[in-house]
Parts: C-alpha cells; structure tokens; sequence
C-alpha cells in the first residue's frame, strides 16, 4: 500500500497521540481529530489537526466535503477516539450509557460509513478499530465502556466480510492497561494489584499499540482481516 493518507480520531493525547506521530514520522499524511483544538508537534507539516465531534453526522460530513476538496480522502482509518463514564451498574445514570455508546460504537460507525465508500472505489483500504480488553472479559463499573468496546468485535468481523473482496482489511486491536491519561486514577496500590495479574509484569506504554497498528496498516498484513488483537501483557488469554 501507497503511503498515502490516515485519519485518526482522538488523536489529540494518549494511544491516538502516539499512532499519529508514528504514522507521520514514517512519511504518511496524517489527519487527526479531536472535540477540541490541538496540537501535537508544530514541527510537523504532514500531520492535519481537525476539530471534529464524531458523534455529529453533520460535522463528519463537512469534515468529508473538506478533505474531499483536498484530495486528503484517508486510505486508512484508525477508529481510535472514545470515552468513559464508569460507575456500578445500579448508579450507572442513563446520558453516561448514552454517551459513552454514541462516541465508542456509534462514532465509529459514523466515521467508517463515511470513508469507506472511498476505499470500496479505490478497492483498496484498512480499518483498524481500537477497542479494549474491557470489551473481552468484562470490568466492573464499566457496563456502558465494556459493552461498546465488545460491540467493536462483531463490528468489525462482520464488515470485513462484507469488504474483504474490495481489498479493504478490518481488524481491532483491544489494549490492556496502557499507560495514557485514562489510567492515570490509579495509585500505587492499584496499579501493584493489577500488575500481579499481569504476565509480562509492567502496565503497557502507548508504542506497544502504535507500532501493530502501523503494522495491520502495512502490505505485510495484507491478508489479516476480521481480528481483534488484544494487547495486555497476557492478562487476557484464550
């Protein structure tokens, strides 16, 4: 594949920071996205910053027109943004449900709907969907997280069904505790508890997640297509 264009949501800190900045390092044009303005390195004149709710069609759609106008229509789209409100099912409020499922499931829906009829033209693409263990093995407090992230498996299998014969792969990649901002809550205490229940024995760093998103993007996982990867240090194991 052609080191063309990638768009990557949620790109403004954490695991979507560190997978635009790889992708740009390696000379692909970068799009990323967030709710709100940013920046992640003024250095770099190949990486587009877009402010961009991906729960509002109608914002994806400018979004669309624009990049369209551009000739920036991505080749690869990494569904990375989401969001989480946990709490014990019983205290669990109904807009914590629902917004966590509109921005994890839906936005992902929204963005692949929009950029897929591209890649189908061009019979050519790859979607790589991030999601988490949380969506595997269940974690109390994380009903609405959990549910949207296990949602993002039968997604992706069942588009990549559909897709597969236009050359365009799908694939998920569920991450462990990473060290990002949305682990950052954890104490001392806490995060001993949950590394005794890990193999490898350390939490996660973000480039043990860029570097095989890179790599589900590339020629050499071309015939890798409709997988959910979990990334956890062997907390998780089938």
């Amino acid at each position: 594949m052609t080191k063309e264009n990638v768009f990557i949501s949620g790109a403004s800190r954490g695991i979507g920071k560190d997978i635009a900045l790889l992708f740009a390092n390696n000379g692909y044009k970068v799009i990323g996205t967030s709710r709100s303005d940013f920046s992640i390195d003024d250095n770099l004149d190949n990486f587009i910053p877009l402010k961009l709710d991906i729960t509002s069609r109608n914002d994806i759609k400018d979004c669309f027109d624009y990049l369209k106008s551009e000739n920036l229509l991505p080749n690869i789209l990494i569904n990375n943004a989401g969001i989480t409100a946990d709490q014990i099912f019983m205290r669990m409020k109904d807009e914590d449900w629902d917004n966590v499922i509109e921005t994890n499931l839906t936005g992902t829906f929204n963005l692949s709907k929009i950029f897929i009829k591209n890649m189908i033209k061009n019979k050519s693409g790859r979607i790589i969907n991030i999601s988490s263990v949380s969506g595997l093995m269940g974690n109390p407090g994380q009903v609405n997280y959990a549910s949207s992230k296990a949602a993002l498996t039968g997604f992706t299998k069942s588009l990549a069904k559909e897709v597969g014969s236009r050359n365009i792969t799908v694939n998920s990649v569920a991450p462990g505790y990473i060290d990002t901002d949305m682990t950052s809550f954890l104490d001392n205490d806490a995060k001993d508890k949950i590394i005794n229940n890990i193999p490898l024995g350390r939490i996660g760093v973000t480039s043990d997640i860029s570097e095989l998103v890179m790599f589900l993007a590339s020629d050499e996982a071309s015939y890798i297509t409709g997988q959910t990867i979990s990334v956890d240090g062997g907390l998780l194991m089938y």
